[in-house]
């Protein structure tokens, strides 16, 4: 099985990123920046193919790097990751051990895990915890299934992210199949966010507009009220838990997204 990373960065002028990261084997690069141009860089075990395109978003740069690639194994990787030495033969090693898995989700070095030491099938509510860096996929079954990213969602967009948990979403609707591995494969710093600038109203508010888009009414409004009381050490010194309550409710009630949606 062939592996492609791929990999979403913005106003990259050369390889360096492959360096970085660690990444010894295929990889598809999709930089957004002001130009548009194409170039390929020889790995150890591999060929880096950069893609240089004029849009932005995040999950347009994603579903951009899926038609790109040609492989049958992808991971999703950001531009702050680095990884182990070995991450090609465990990810592929795990394919091969779960044949029937459509989406494996792997563990990361530095982060605390979500999930029980153990290979298990993941479902909704655990698709809650998983980020878009621990997310690999078999190409062939997204093409299947016609599941791309919602471009209405992530970095760019305006709308706040979630991006990971309604791919996730419409992988099960399609009755795709979903697994976790806990190998580690790489670290990941995240030191900055292009979306994230602190617990305040906006954040809330788009919070409450992302949950009502991918969950509905009625689970993210449970759903409110739980993030807002487990998140609460985290953002009291910025927001009062009623302002938080009342602004994440605000994002459900208007539901701007869905109203995008439908208007497409």
């Amino acid at each position: 099985m062939k592996l492609d990373i791929l990999m979403s960065c913005m106003h990259q002028t050369d390889f360096s990123l492959i360096e970085k990261s660690k990444i010894y084997g295929s990889a598809v690069i999709i930089n957004q920046c002001d130009a548009t141009d194409y170039s390929e860089f020889q790995t150890e075990n591999g060929i880096a193919k950069m893609y240089s395109v004029r849009e932005r978003g995040l999950t347009k740069s994603r579903n951009t790097a899926i038609d790109k690639s040609d492989a049958d194994i992808c991971l999703l990787c950001d531009d702050d990751e680095a990884f182990v030495a070995d991450y090609e033969g465990k990810i592929i090693s795990a394919y091969e051990s779960l044949p029937n898995a459509d989406i494996i989700i792997f563990k990361m070095q530095n982060r605390a895990p979500s999930f029980s030491d153990k290979v298990q099938r993941i479902r909704f509510p655990k698709t809650m915890k998983v980020s878009s860096w621990q997310i690999s996929f078999r190409r062939e079954s997204l093409l299947k299934s016609n599941v791309k990213f919602d471009e209405l969602l992530g970095a760019g967009t305006g709308n706040g992210a979630e991006e990971e948990l309604k791919f996730l979403q419409d992988c099960i609707k399609a009755k795709l199949k979903i697994y976790y591995v806990p190998a580690e494969i790489a670290s990941v710093a995240q030191e900055n966010s292009t979306w994230f600038n602190g617990y305040d109203e906006e954040f809330f508010e788009k919070r409450g507009g992302t949950t009502r888009y991918i969950l509905g009414w009625f689970t993210a409004s449970l759903y409110a009220v739980y993030y807002v009381l487990r998140k609460r050490k985290q953002y009291n010194k910025n927001i009062s838990f009623w302002n938080a309550l009342k602004a994440i409710f605000r994002g459900i009630r208007k539901n701007n997204i869905t109203k995008q949606a439908k208007a497409k």
